[in-house]
């Protein structure tokens, strides 16, 4: 079985979208390997290749994935899970890295190796030009260039101990409006003590295990929730 380059890391397939895009058009996995053999030149594609893609049991390259969506018509962002990097980003939009280097104003070459590294280094203007040409969300921005890890490290410490002194690093961190800011960082810690509160009475004060798995849960997903609010907020 043909295995993907090891140069060049996979998307995330979204294997039942495949079937069902396929199940759609009343075609067999022979009928898809046949049309990647024939119109893209892919003649190791097998239908059982086709089938493994489908259980989750292998996932395909790059290459493999546009010759895909190819022959089942649609978008190569059709196949693909929530995007997370760069790369993910850029393929799911069915660009290619040169596309997005001239729309950024970098060198072909000094793009690649930032999405190889998995770190975006661009300044303000190319971070803009890069969310635009990627269509990019404010979310996604922060985690393409590598800011969420710090954004975590921020909201934590603000439902946890005083909110109002994390709304001016989150501002400078985040195009967002000094009041939304505060107005969320003070909506989580609010949720995030009122939890911890609730789930020690429930307990009776015996069972601290329980406040400390409830709040590690709210704080792992901190920023998905952080996410959540600023989009109620904005309404």
């Amino acid at each position: 079985m043909h295995q993907p380059s090891a140069q060049q890391p996979t998307p995330p397939f979204d294997a039942p979208a495949a079937r069902k895009l396929r199940l759609a058009l009343r075609m067999g996995p022979e009928h898809v390997a046949y049309g990647m053999q024939a119109s893209f030149g892919l003649p190791y594609v097998t239908p059982d290749l086709v089938v493994a893609w489908e259980r989750g049991i292998a996932a395909p390259s790059n290459t493999e994935l546009t010759a895909l969506a190819g022959v089942l018509w649609c978008s190569p962002g059709d196949l693909i899970g929530a995007p997370r990097t760069l790369r993910e980003h850029r393929i799911a939009r069915g660009l290619a890295a040169e596309d997005v280097a001239r729309a950024v104003g970098l060198e072909l070459l000094v793009y690649v190796g930032m999405e190889e590294a998995d770190e975006w280094r661009g300044n303000e203007r190319q971070s803009s030009a890069l969310s635009e040409v990627l269509d990019l969300s404010l979310a996604d921005l922060v985690t393409v260039t590598g800011h969420e890890t710090k954004l975590a490290e921020m909201l934590r410490n603000a439902v946890t101990t005083r909110w109002q002194a994390y709304v001016r690093p989150v501002g400078k961190l985040l195009p967002l409006d000094r009041r939304l800011v505060g107005d969320v960082l003070r909506a989580l810690h609010t949720e995030y003590q009122g939890q911890m509160v609730a789930t020690l009475s429930w307990s009776g004060g015996a069972a601290a295990g329980e406040a400390d798995d409830a709040g590690r849960d709210f704080l792992d997903r901190i920023v998905d929730r952080f996410w959540s609010v600023v989009q109620r907020n904005s309404v």
